[in-house]
């Protein structure tokens, strides 16, 4: 693989503190990512008209979608409702209520962590923007059915239940994956809404044992980390959906980086913000990010001293795919991290790199195409030959967020300067 330079910080007019800073080409950005999104959004669910079925990703060409209970069906009305977010037209306000309400069923969903995923990303942005208390009620209940799934022994909420391992050999009692940390969202939701500190504590428990088992010497993370279930040892460790084992999968790491970040705005605990920092400047400071600001879909693919376990064709492979969505994920994550360090700007103009280039036609898809997805070239699994520079829900989900951050962030340095 032909390494890239190491990522450069580009100053395009954003800093957090100073006076008089100009606004430039930024907002046209975001007015023309949402103007996009509306137009793809809206063919969308012509194409949707009548069934209840989510939007996930293309296969064979087509629009693939999924029914009830897919980890990823909270997506679609999540960017439903940040369109509404930004525009307040009322219409994207009723489809985003729809498509929401189409999920309640999955409140008492106990056979896996997903809950959080795919009630928080619509009932949470529902709740927030309506105040609709049954709203709440929802997100209290799929919250209990999440803590169902805690373990004291392990410290972990439990992600799979019992299953052999993608490799066909190993086997895993109590998986634990990296993604897990975004659902501790609704968990700490839940505690704000309730008063009962027993979500958060839950939460904090997990971030704090994910902080010890998953996160390695460098702060690149594993996918997976198995435990005994009955007296808390770590197993295995492994990164499936990555390279190999000791590689650094590019969404796991995005999934951490914003995690910890988040945990960090809920808890106000500086070992979780270090997590965030350390996290985010490995991958910042990675020989192998592209200039763009796209990261390879694993940031040591085809490196010697990474062996995978599955068979990895490398004439396949010559050109090593990217992964949007894991650029969207951590974009969306600098912009809060931002928020929370003295040297903000560093990851303010970082997420601004990234949204730019996510921006630009390699990567957003021109209306009417892409099945009316936002973003190309994204990467579900490529050891499992699954969803390969395709587009996926989650991508556009957390690019529509990234930029409603980026948006609101400009409005309140903006805010700033007014009182300069």
């Amino acid at each position: 693989m032909k390494k890239k330079v190491v990522f450069i910080v580009f100053t395009i007019g954003i800093l957090i503190i100073s006076c008089n800073v100009p606004r430039q080409e930024e907002p046209k950005m975001v007015k023309s990512g949402f103007e996009i999104a509306e137009q793809q959004l809206r063919q969308q669910l012509q194409k949707l008209s009548g069934h209840i079925e989510f939007p996930r990703t293309i296969k064979n060409g087509k629009l693939f979608t999924t029914q009830l209970n897919d980890w990823t069906d909270g997506f679609f009305p999540g960017c439903l409702w940040y369109l509404y977010d930004y525009n307040h037209k009322e219409e994207w306000k009723q489809v985003a209520i729809q498509w929401t309400e189409y999920l309640e069923p999955i409140k008492k969903i106990t056979s896996h962590h997903d809950i959080g995923f795919l009630m928080y990303c619509s009932y949470g942005n529902a709740y927030r923007l309506t105040g609709n208390e049954k709203y709440k009620e929802v997100l209290i209940e799929s919250a209990n059915s999440l803590c169902k799934r805690f373990d004291e022994a392990t410290g972990c909420i439990k992600s799979w239940n019992y299953r052999k391992a993608w490799n066909g050999k190993d086997e895993w009692f109590y998986p634990v994956i990296i993604d897990n940390m975004m659902n501790l969202e609704l968990l700490y939701f839940a505690t704000k809404v309730t008063g009962d500190h027993q979500y958060a504590s839950i939460a904090n428990r997990h971030a704090e044992t994910t902080l010890k088992n998953h996160l390695r010497d460098d702060y690149s993370c594993y996918h997976v980390v198995d435990y005994d279930k009955d007296t808390g040892e770590v197993l295995h460790r492994a990164t499936c959906q990555g390279f190999s084992d000791n590689s650094a999968w590019a969404r796991g790491q995005a999934w951490a980086i914003y995690g910890y970040t988040m945990a960090y705005r809920e808890t106000r605990n500086k070992e979780f913000l270090n997590a965030a920092v350390h996290a985010a400047d490995f991958w910042l400071t990675h020989p192998n990010l592209p200039e763009d600001g796209i990261p390879y879909w694993d940031f040591n693919a085809g490196q010697s001293g990474y062996t995978p376990d599955w068979r990895y064709d490398i004439e396949r492979f010559k050109t090593v795919p990217r992964d949007a969505s894991a650029a969207a994920i951590v974009a969306s994550a600098f912009i809060e991290l931002s928020d929370y360090v003295t040297d903000g700007n560093r990851y303010m103009n970082a997420a601004g790199h990234i949204l730019k280039s996510l921006s630009s036609s390699e990567y957003l898809a021109a209306p009417g195409t892409n099945e009316n997805f936002l973003l190309k070239h994204s990467v579900g699994s490529i050891p499992h030959n699954e969803e390969i520079d395709v587009p996926l829900v989650y991508a556009d989900y957390y690019f529509l967020e990234a930029l409603l951050r980026y948006k609101n962030k400009l409005q309140k340095v903006d805010n700033h300067n007014k009182k300069c």
